[in-house]
């Protein structure tokens, strides 16, 4: 499946620059940046990585074989580097807790591996990891350079700004970082961080060191002229200190936990409203459409412990498994690691209040559809929620549905259910949009309707129905 868009960073590198041809993914490198690649790709560590799936599979092709359009490509270009496609990008305000520090696990494991070599990354931030179902791959390649004698690592702040400080507020104060770094994609200051700590949070491991400490150096450093490179060049400043450096934040991530235990869906698999016949009967009515063809990419919208992604991902290429519930999420993503799940990618998403195109000129982190529509979309026990719970209108959301051009399977719990009658509870709205008949003129005035199927409770009814954008 190939991409759609530039890959993050691609606007602000002026070593090198992405763009795509005919479902491959090309990188131009300049003079300096094809000097490093050279070095790098002789690393047995890079070859190692790129081995194991870690980092992003790359080759060098002759600018014939790339053939870019007119327009893409720039004479400047000294080598051209082909990448495997991500089947999906996503961005860490998309990911749970756990998605996020393996992400800072894999980039610290690859500064260490590069120091080893006198290499370095010298950015060092979430955006250049994705993911290829549960596996977190580096894809930025010109991030690794040579490390100049007596330099510090130049990518720490970064990395503390975007891995560790959003790391720290959902493991220390549970403050959910996706919202800091979907609404400033350089990440938390170290005084913004240093603010939110209290004098307890001063014991906990790093906070001194990593916030506290950095603010104050970040503010001396901004009142000074002095050239810090220089000085710590001068002060006899050597590698091993980056290693040291990198050894303890590596301990320290590896360490931090989210104490959670419950949030609003995350035991949702033990209270189902559902017979246990019931959800063998939902369970076969979703695996009988999902094996009627093969799909490309599914979304389940609500996926909670991800039951029905793992049936679509049967028969899909991708599945991407979203969700509201961040810690419902973490859970899914824990799970799926431990099976070494390939082709199911867990989200945190909210399908009222979806990330927009943000970065320079709404450009650099893509809205979801920008980023792939589905061929197929699983929509089940969710549309009661979409329309009581966030207000959305019911036609509003079939419609929204209809415009992503997929096949959908949806599900309708009736104003008779518990659930239903639960979020109505105290409601001085009584959305009348909310009704069987309306919901199903409203469906077949942009789907085909192709089969439906009432549960044995009578009150929850499943719909297959093909788009007639398609």
């Amino acid at each position: 499946m190939a991409a759609s868009h530039l890959e993050p960073g691609s606007f602000r590198d002026r070593t090198s620059r992405v763009f795509y041809q005919d479902g491959a993914v090309l990188r131009g490198l300049n003079t300096h940046a094809a000097q490093e690649w050279e070095v790098l790709k002789a690393q047995p560590f890079f070859q190692q990585f790129m081995a194991e799936g870690k980092i992003v599979r790359t080759e060098q092709v002759e600018p014939t074989d790339a053939s870019p359009h007119a327009g893409q490509w720039d004479a400047h270009w000294s080598v051209i580097l082909k990448h495997q496609a991500i089947p999906f990008i996503s961005y860490p305000y998309e990911w749970p807790f756990s998605m996020l520090q393996d992400a800072a696990r894999l980039t610290l494991d690859l500064q260490a591996a590069a120091l080893n070599v006198d290499m370095t990354l010298k950015d060092a931030t979430p955006f250049n990891i994705q993911w290829s179902g549960s596996q977190p791959v580096f894809i930025d390649i010109p991030s690794f350079e040579r490390l100049r004698p007596g330099e510090p690592w130049v990518g720490y702040r970064q990395f503390c700004q975007l891995f560790l400080y959003p790391l720290f507020l959902q493991a220390y104060k549970d403050i959910p970082f996706q919202p800091w770094l979907r609404g400033n994609l350089e990440g938390i200051e170290p005084a913004q961080c240093a603010h939110l700590m209290s004098l307890r949070d001063l014991l906990r491991p790093g906070v001194l060191s990593h916030v506290v400490l950095q603010a104050k150096a970040q503010a001396s450093y901004a009142r000074t002229e002095h050239n810090l490179k220089k000085d710590l060049r001068q002060a006899g400043f050597h590698k091993a200190l980056i290693q040291a450096n990198v050894s303890r934040l590596r301990k320290l991530v590896a360490q931090l936990t989210w104490q959670q235990t419950r949030s609003t869906w995350s035991d949702y698999t033990e209270a189902l409203p559902y017979t246990e016949s019931e959800q063998h009967q939902k369970a076969d009515f979703v695996r009988r459409i999902t094996h009627s063809r093969r799909w490309n990419l599914v979304w389940d919208l609500g996926c909670n412990t991800g039951t029905f992604s793992r049936i679509a991902a049967e028969n899909a290429d991708y599945v991407l498994a979203m969700d509201i519930d961040a810690l419902a999420v973490d859970r899914l993503y824990c799970a799926l690691k431990q099976e070494h799940s390939p082709n199911v990618l867990p989200l945190i998403g909210n399908v009222a209040d979806p990330a927009p195109n943000c970065g320079w000129r709404g450009q650099e982190r893509k809205a979801l559809v920008a980023r792939g529509k589905p061929d197929l979309t699983l929509c089940l026990a969710l549309l009661h929620h979409v329309v009581i719970s966030a207000h959305i209108p019911l036609r509003e959301f079939v419609s929204w549905l209809a415009s992503l051009g997929t096949a959908l399977v949806i599900e309708f719990v009736t104003r008779d259910d518990p659930m239903v009658q639960t979020l109505l509870r105290h409601k001085a709205d009584h959305y009348t949009d909310y009704d069987l008949g309306y919901f199903e003129r409203c469906l077949a005035d942009v789907f085909e309707i192709d089969r439906q199927e009432t549960l044995a409770s009578g009150t929850r009814i499943l719909y297959y129905a093909r788009s007639k954008q398609a």
